[in-house]
């Protein structure tokens, strides 16, 4: 697996910075995507090649942007020919009732969560068809499986990623590229930053396990999933500390 090279959206916080240092730590080449936070991601880029020896590309793209993920990808192929892995982390949150949510809202929320990862894979699988080889991992939520009051709009972007894994990996498995996502429980991330002291200590008496999961745990089953046979495929893997 050392000679993969691992495209990670939205790798510049959280999930997806904990998934990039865990490839780099494995010798896989990055390319780290993010939209807003370029010179830090940057700085991370440098740091892991420090670190591991591995090469690093930052790309700056809003992944709700189709044109601009097409971008990415020429941009991407141009300094490493081809993409072995994809991880589709990018995504956003919004919390409120549906009825007092904009369709600007709705929209924002819809295409950085689900159109992302269309275009994503739009661009990623032909080259992977081609060499009958890939993997492509999608970060999804618990709430893609069960719903969550006053974030429906996130949720229903988390479920429509978890039938679109599904539909996906049947799709791919003739073509030896398996197809599965990561149903997140509560991770210790700036998009649960908004709750206060005391929601959070009631958030984790909630959780079996007792505390929040760590994004470094969500990376380490990232690997799993890329490293597993190829027979795994088209699965919701839930990662909650026993919660849902």
């Amino acid at each position: 697996m050392n000679q993969n090279t691992a495209l990670i959206t939205g790798a510049s916080h959280g999930i997806g910075k904990a998934i990039a240092e865990r490839f780099a730590a494995e010798g896989c080449s990055l390319i780290l995507n993010c939209k807003n936070d370029v010179e830090k991601l940057q700085k991370d880029a440098e740091e892991l090649q420090s670190r591991y020896g591995v090469r690093a590309l930052t790309l700056s793209c809003d992944v709700s942007d189709h044109s601009q993920v097409c971008h990415m990808f020429a941009q991407a192929a141009n300094v490493f020919g081809s993409i072995n892995i994809l991880i589709n982390n990018a995504g956003i949150s919004h919390i409120g009732l549906l009825s007092d949510m904009s369709i600007d809202e709705w929209n924002r929320i819809i295409s950085t969560n689900l159109t992302s990862v269309f275009s994503c894979c739009h661009e990623a699988i032909p080259h992977m068809v081609r060499r009958q080889s890939g993997r492509i991992i999608n970060i999804s939520s618990v709430w893609g499986n069960t719903g969550a009051s006053c974030e429906a709009a996130y949720s229903a972007s988390k479920g429509a990623v978890n039938s679109l894994t599904k539909a996906l990996a049947k799709e791919l498995a003739p073509s030896r590229i398996p197809v599965n996502a990561i149903a997140c429980g509560v991770i210790d991330t700036r998009m649960n930053e908004c709750f206060d002291a005391a929601e959070r200590a009631t958030l984790e008496e909630e959780i079996p396990m007792g505390r929040y999961g760590s994004p470094a745990e969500v990376a380490d089953l990232a690997w799993q999933l890329a490293t597993a046979p190829l027979y795994l495929t088209g699965q919701i893997i839930t990662i909650d500390g026993g919660w849902q």
